[in-house]
């Protein structure tokens, strides 16, 4: 019996392993289980390690995309090179263990977005600097979208980070494509949002949350009373799941 797993904090809103088993269900898949492991601390994942001798891999969730790397035997070069893991394959051989990351975040963002994208969006700004943020930052990259970061914190990312509180209509103005990246908002915590200033907002903007437990967050609800396009992030978290599986299996 291979076992998968999710590992993150906390796991109230988790998507993975419903998504998972559903699958195992419907496909026919047997001899395989997934569960939740849900720590507070990244320093107890080698425990899991140590007392899951069936795993095979793990889907990694907030706030742990990041902490987990120093964990891992390898990176593939896309996880290393946005510095954020969300799919870890475990390679077994002659009693050794390898643990190697990956992230399919990027390919599950670029797919779920690129259908809604039109010739005016040129510049986008990116709510967090978190692994999943990293992520969405990677993909815009790839369509050739230009790209701020909007941070709580005074931080500095490539000369590309901006605080909330330098949000003017001009940059509102100049960034038709908002995605957030930050926890804000997720179940159960549904009355937060993004401390942007949403009067700016007009009907030629998109707002891609990452989120997907509420399917509509304040975040978009600001957008959708404007008129802007909103997304939620099921279909990216479906695409992303459906490429993590591929890589447990390749």
């Amino acid at each position: 019996m291979k076992t998968f797993g999710l590992i993150g904090y906390p796991l109230s809103h988790s998507f993975s392993r419903k998504y998972f088993l559903e699958k195992f269900k419907l496909e026919n898949i047997n001899g395989v289980s997934y569960k939740n492991f849900s720590i507070n601390s990244i320093n107890l994942f080698p425990d899991i390690i140590k007392t899951e001798k069936n795993i095979a891999g793990f889907n990694v969730t907030s706030p742990y995309k990041k902490q987990i790397i120093p964990f891992l035997d390898k990176l593939d070069l896309l996880a290393k090179e946005i510095g954020a893991v969300n799919v870890i394959k475990i390679k077994k051989c002659d009693g050794n263990i390898e643990l190697i990351g990956y992230n399919t975040d990027v390919y599950g963002f670029e797919k779920s977005l690129k259908k809604h994208l039109n010739s005016d969006i040129k510049n986008a700004l990116i709510l967090g600097t978190g692994g999943a943020a990293k992520a969405v930052a990677y993909a815009l990259r790839t369509l050739k979208i230009d790209y701020l970061f909007v941070s709580s914190k005074k931080e500095k990312i490539n000369n590309k980070t901006i605080q909330y509180s330098d949000l003017s209509s001009e940059i509102i103005a100049n960034n038709k494509l908002i995605v957030n990246a930050t926890p804000l908002g997720i179940f159960p915590d549904i009355n937060k949002k993004p401390y942007i200033p949403y009067k700016f907002i007009s009907k030629s903007h998109i707002l891609f949350d990452l989120i997907y437990n509420p399917t509509e967050t304040l975040f978009l609800k600001e957008g959708k009373i404007r008129n802007a396009k909103i997304i939620n992030g099921y279909e990216m978290l479906i695409f992303q799941a459906e490429e993590a599986w591929e890589v447990f299996n390749s």
